[in-house]
């Protein structure tokens, strides 16, 4: 026996030990069985990796044989999955995204939202304005399939039942879910081109800014202007938040496109979906909710000032959710 198999088996001799107590620990976290750890065990654990990584850092010096350096790297990799690694339940990964990532995204965007907000509002006013002193503005703006008979030839009877009718709800119903398939639409097309150098998504919320301003305009043109925000922001608080948010998040991935800074482009996008991206599932919880206050609270809530109320409410929630300090989280 030559010295270095005298030197390896003195080394395994002296921290065998250790290395099989750690990887008889692992194996029972591994198989499911690490809440069964005792509180010695879990803090016997980040010792043993320690002194594992010590005696690979000694193997590796010493040039003792490969084998025992690939378990011992075996074993260090499973150890530090163990003791650094992220190991929550599904609840508590629900609670993290809620607590923290969610709001932390949309934070993160606030300069792309602001933009997206300014865009979608000064369509809107555009589109007010365009339709208030010209008419015919109108039916170059909304979408036939979404005015649904309400245009400037509509009376101002036909136009008011429409706010307030409850008897027709299967029409209604028709409605929302028509008005929540173009908005989620229109949010997912704005967040999914914004790799395009912004341009598709500046378009897309311009264009539905336009819709509102020209929708608006019509009601107001009779005088109903209060009635139809009421009818529209119960649930529109929540679902236009949610395309600015979607709008928001398309600027992000291509502002990281058009200066990438000192990175590849790709790689620059890459990392600007990632908090783009948190920002965009948390979109589409808000456009279910819109979606129920669409479909079922605008149609049983008739007064002006409830829907006013619920949409000055949810607004709040929202801002208070997303931009509130709040303390730090782990």
């Amino acid at each position: 026996m030559n010295g270095s198999d005298l030197r390896s088996g003195r080394f395994r001799q002296e921290r065998e030990a250790d290395w099989r107590r750690l990887e008889a620990l692992l194996n029972r976290a591994e198989r499911g069985r690490a809440a069964r750890l005792t509180d010695a065990e879990l803090l016997e654990l980040p010792q043993l990796y320690r002194a594992a990584l010590s005696s690979l850092s000694v193997a590796r010096a010493t040039a003792l044989d490969a084998s025992l350096i690939a378990y011992l790297e075996s074993l260090a990799t499973r150890a530090y999955f163990f003791v650094y690694g992220a190991r929550t339940r599904l609840i508590e990964r629900i609670a993290q995204f809620f607590g923290r990532d969610w709001p932390n995204a949309v934070r993160g965007l606030w300069r792309e939202t602001l933009a997206s907000a300014v865009i979608f509002v000064g369509a809107a006013l555009i589109g007010y304005l365009l339709v208030i002193h010209d008419p015919d503005w109108y039916g170059s703006i909304m979408p036939g399939e979404m005015a649904q008979g309400r245009d400037p030839t509509a009376s101002t009877a036909f136009l008011k039942q429409i706010l307030y009718d409850t008897h027709h709800h299967e029409g209604l119903s028709a409605f929302a879910t028509f008005l929540f398939t173009h908005n989620s639409q229109v949010s997912i097309l704005a967040f999914a081109l914004g790799f395009a150098f912004c341009v598709p998504t500046a378009l897309l919320v311009a264009e539905n800014g336009l819709s509102l301003g020209a929708l608006l305009a019509l009601y107001a043109s009779r005088g109903l202007a209060f009635q139809a925000g009421g009818w529209l922001m119960i649930h529109g608080a929540t679902e236009l938040f949610a395309t600015v948010i979607a709008g928001a998040a398309g600027f992000k991935i291509g502002w990281a496109v058009i200066f990438p800074g000192g990175r590849p482009r790709l790689e620059a996008a890459a990392a600007a979906g990632r908090t783009a991206g948190a920002a965009m599932a948390g979109v589409v919880i808000m456009l279910i909710f819109a979606g129920i206050l669409e479909g079922v609270g605008r149609q049983t809530i008739i007064l002006d000032w409830a829907r006013w109320s619920i949409a000055w409410i949810t607004l709040s929630l929202w801002l208070a959710y997303f931009y509130l300090p709040r303390g730090r989280t782990p």
